[in-house]
C-alpha cells in the first residue's frame, strides 16, 4: 500500500512507515503533520484510486531536521576573468510516514 502526496513543490511516493527528506517544515521535532494534498492511493490489491477519488491525508511525525550536503555553484566566463564560486546548503526536515488513508470500495 501506498500513496503519492506532493508537498513543497515536490511529489513523493510513501509507504506507512517510510522515512523522506522532504523541504523544511515548521514544527518541533514529535510533532504530527498532515498531508492534505494526496494525489493518489494504492490499496494492497493493487487497485490505485486517483485525483478527485482520493479522500483523507497521509499523517507524519516529524523525525529530525537538518541541512544537505553543499553544493557547489562555479560560475565562469572563459578569456574574462570572471569566476564567481559559491556554495549552498539546502534545509530539510525528516518525516517518518506513520497512516496513509484506506479507500472505500
Amino acid at each position: 500500500m501506498y500513496a503519492v502526496i506532493q508537498t513543497g513543490g515536490k511529489q513523493y511516493s510513501v509507504s506507512a512507515g517510510d522515512l523522506i527528506r522532504i523541504e523544511k517544515l515548521d514544527g518541533e521535532v514529535g510533532a504530527t503533520v498532515e498531508f492534505d494534498n494526496v494525489l493518489a492511493v494504492s490499496d494492497d490489491e493493487g487497485n490505485l484510486n486517483v485525483g478527485s477519488e482520493v479522500t483523507g491525508s497521509v499523517t507524519a511525525t516529524i523525525d529530525s531536521h537538518g541541512r544537505g550536503k553543499k553544493i557547489d555553484v562555479f560560475k565562469f566566463k572563459r578569456r574574462k576573468m570572471y569566476r564567481r564560486r559559491m556554495g549552498h546548503r539546502q534545509s530539510y526536515t525528516q518525516v517518518k510516514i506513520e497512516s496513509i488513508p484506506t479507500q472505500q470500495a
